[in-house]
This record gives C-alpha cells, sequence and structure tokens, in this order.
C-alpha cells in the first residue's frame, strides 16, 4: 500500500463512527422483530420495502451530520434556535420519552435473548445496566467509541445465520428490485413499521450531536459521507439478511407469528439448526447492547442541547453534571422497569411506538428547514434538488405515519 493510500486510510478511519455506529443502532430488538416479522408473514416478497426505507435512512443521517458538523450544534438546541423555545422544549420531552419506552424495549430483548441460553432476567438485565453505564460513564470519548465498534461486530452473526438458512437468492433478489405487496392490514402495517423502525428519531438527533462530539470539522464532510453511507447500507444488510432468514425458514414452514426477535430465534432451530439459532440469539444481544448505550447517550445528548449544558463525553461527571444524571437516570429506570412484576410491556412498547411516530414527522420537518436556512448552514445549504427529495421522503412517511397510527388504532 502507498504512502498516499495509507493517509487516506487513516482519514478515513478517524472519521468513521457517527455514521456506522448510529446507522447499526437502528438494528435494534424492535428493528430486528420487525424484520423478522417481515420475512416470516411475507416472505421474500416485500424486501423492496427495505430498499426504500434504507435510501431515506442514508439521506437523512447524512443531512443530519452534515448540520451537526457545519453548526456545531445538536438537533433539538437547533430546533430551539430556529423555531423557539417551545418547539425545542416539546421535541426534547417527546423524544425523551419515546427514548425511554425504546431504551425499555432494548433491556426486554436482553433479558428475552439471555433466556434463550438459560439465564434469568434478574441476572442478565442488571448486568447489563451495569456494563452500559460502566462504559459511558467512565470511558474517555475515543475509549466508548472504540466499544461500539466492537459490539456492531457481532452483527455478522446475522449474515452468517442467513447463508445457514438457504434462502432462495433468485426470489430475494426478485423481492429486492420488483416492487409488490399484498393491500392488506398487515401488509401495510409492516411496510410502515419497517420504515418507522429504520429512520428512528433517536437515531437521527443522535448522529448530529455524536458529530459534534467528535469534534469533526467541514474538512471532515467528503469523508463523513463515506461513514455515513457505509453504516445506512450495512443497517439495510443486516436487516436483509435477517429477513430471508425468516423467509426461507418460518415461512417456508408457515410459522409466519412472530411477536419478538427471541420467539423467532426459538422457532429456527428445528428449521436450520441450533447453530443458527444461538447466533440469532448473540445478535439480538448485541443489537441490545449496542442500542441500550447509546439510546440513553443520544436523550443526555439532547436535554444538554436543550439547556445549553456540556454535554460530551470528554467532559467529566463534575463538568457535565446534567448530561451524565440524564444517561444514569434513563438506563437505571428503564431496566429496573423490565425487572417489576406485572408491568404492561406490551401497552408501553406500542405507546412508544405511536410516540415515535408522532416524532418523526415534526423531527424530519425541522430538519428540512435547517438545510435551507443560510444562516445556519452557509455554503452547506442544501441544494433545490436535495430539497425536493427530501420532500417526497417527508411526504411517504407523512403517508406511512397515518398509516400507522390509523391502525394503531384500528387493529
Amino acid at each position: 500500500m502507498t504512502t498516499q493510500k495509507k493517509i487516506r486510510l487513516a482519514a478515513l478511519l478517524s472519521v468513521m463512527g457517527p455514521g456506522v455506529i448510529a446507522g447499526l443502532s437502528d438494528d435494534d430488538p424492535a428493528g430486528i422483530t420487525t424484520y423478522s416479522q417481515l420475512g416470516a408473514k411475507f416472505g421474500y416478497q416485500m424486501l423492496w420495502v427495505l430498499v426504500i426505507s434504507t435510501i431515506a435512512l442514508i439521506l437523512f443521517q447524512d443531512l443530519g451530520a452534515r448540520i451537526g458538523v457545519v453548526t456545531r450544534q445538536g438537533l433539538i438546541g437547533l430546533v430551539r434556535q430556529k423555531y423557539g423555545a417551545r418547539s425545542g422544549t416539546l421535541s426534547a420531552v417527546a423524544l425523551l420519552v419515546a427514548n425511554f419506552g425504546t431504551l425499555t424495549a432494548e433491556f426486554a430483548g436482553i433479558a428475552a435473548a439471555g433466556q434463550l441460553f438459560g439465564y434469568s432476567r434478574f441476572i442478565t438485565v442488571p448486568a447489563a445496566a451495569l456494563v452500559v453505564s460502566f462504559l459511558v460513564l467512565r470511558g474517555s470519548f475515543a475509549r466508548v467509541e472504540k466499544v461500539f465498534f466492537l459490539l456492531s461486530a457481532v452483527f455478522i452473526a446475522y449474515v452468517v445465520a442467513g447463508f445457514m438458512a438457504h434462502p432462495n437468492w433468485g426470489k430475494a433478489l426478485h423481492g429486492v428490485v420488483v416492487p409488490s405487496m399484498p393491500f392488506t392490514h398487515d401488509a401495510i402495517y409492516i411496510a410502515t413499521a419497517t420504515l418507522g423502525t429504520t429512520l428512528a428519531p433517536w437515531g437521527l438527533a443522535f448522529i448530529q450531536s455524536y458529530a459534534v462530539d467528535k469534534r469533526l470539522t467541514r474538512d471532515d464532510l467528503k469523508l463523513l459521507r463515506v461513514d455515513v453511507w457505509t453504516g445506512s447500507l450495512l443497517t439495510g444488510i443486516i436487516g436483509f439478511f435477517v429477513i430471508v432468514t425468516c423467509a426461507a425458514t418460518l415461512n417456508k414452514e408457515g410459522a409466519i407469528t412472530i411477536t419478538d426477535a427471541a420467539q423467532a430465534a426459538r422457532a429456527l432451530e428445528p428449521l436450520a439448526g441450533t447453530l443458527a439459532k444461538a447466533l440469532f440469539a448473540v445478535g439480538l444481544v448485541g443489537a441490545a447492547l449496542l442500542a441500550a448505550s447509546i439510546l440513553p447517550l443520544s436523550t443526555a445528548y439532547s436535554v444538554g442541547d436543550l439547556t445549553g449544558q456540556p454535554a460530551a463525553l470528554d467532559d467529566g461527571p463534575k463538568d457535565a453534571p446534567l448530561f451524565y444524571a440524564t444517561f444514569g437516570a434513563m438506563t437505571f429506570f428503564a431496566a429496573g422497569l423490565i425487572l417489576l412484576p406485572g408491568v404492561p410491556l406490551i401497552r408501553v412498547l406500542v405507546l412508544t411506538q405511536i410516540l415515535n411516530a408522532i416524532l418523526l414527522l415534526p423531527l424530519l420537518f425541522f430538519m428540512y428547514g435547517i438545510s435551507r436556512d443560510t444562516r445556519l448552514m452557509g455554503e452547506f445549504t442544501s441544494t433545490a434538488r436535495m430539497r425536493f427529495i427530501y420532500g417526497i421522503i417527508i411526504a411517504l412517511v407523512s403517508i406511512c405515519v397515518v398509516a400507522l397510527l390509523w391502525f394503531t388504532v384500528n387493529p
């Protein structure tokens, strides 16, 4: 390798992080469950929905990272600055509540995956909460980022499980490039859920704040775009292998009712073997741990943005007390909720899904408005062509959100 290539590689590695970590954290237990349901119920037919979702993720993650680098502010702080304190506060409160419910789902995923290996939730959930807290509360930015990358590597388990399931690659390719779906309640609901779980509000807020925390500059934007595209494409690839795994096994055998990712892993054992089940479960644990680290971090960034308080991993607890207190409180109460007997977890998750859907649209509109603000973005203001593309995606998301809310209220 020439010296010039080594320099380019070193520069790329120094910038990488926001896109890959934010993208792969979208493949959390809720996302894995949605992809499992899509594959189990509809086989390869609706893989094209994942393609559209991945394209939307690429464009808005790219926009969020660019806004963060150019303005040096997080999303909630910019919303407060451009649209007023009320909009900023309402967005932050809604994001906090939605993130708490989603974080509860991550710990539920850890509990379910642990039970597949014979471990009680009273062991796995507290252990996971302690690991996540120790990682973020005691580590520097560079150290935390390395652990995030390490956790991201576990997603290779889904790729291996996909090949072990021996899918029909011809049908999978057809499902990717040929749009087709039955116009039924279940099909429209799962298509909407796929878009929603891929383009998550907390992921949009996180990537912008994380780019700021990493202290990236405008000179890093080209390499950052490579990072964002890589992370978003990997997110779509992981989702693809989850779908084809379930399509080749569960759908083929008629086992189409999946309520969570752990159930999908259990169902794989008699169809694809014990190793496939173990790989699916290991991927679930890694996905849950990564998301359980990112969600309270995203919330802590947003609270810091709103209040103007320090919000950076390289700041110690004494320098950024609100940032660390928010992270610790989110983790403690979400993990504790999973351990309480009789908690209506399904109701919590449904309400969280509704709130996430409600929150996603205004955040996309806010990002659209910020992107065209020359005072904030200067020479990096979005072009007319990109604004048109953003508008198409927002219109599509609007239709999906309305459909999701309708089908949630009228099951």
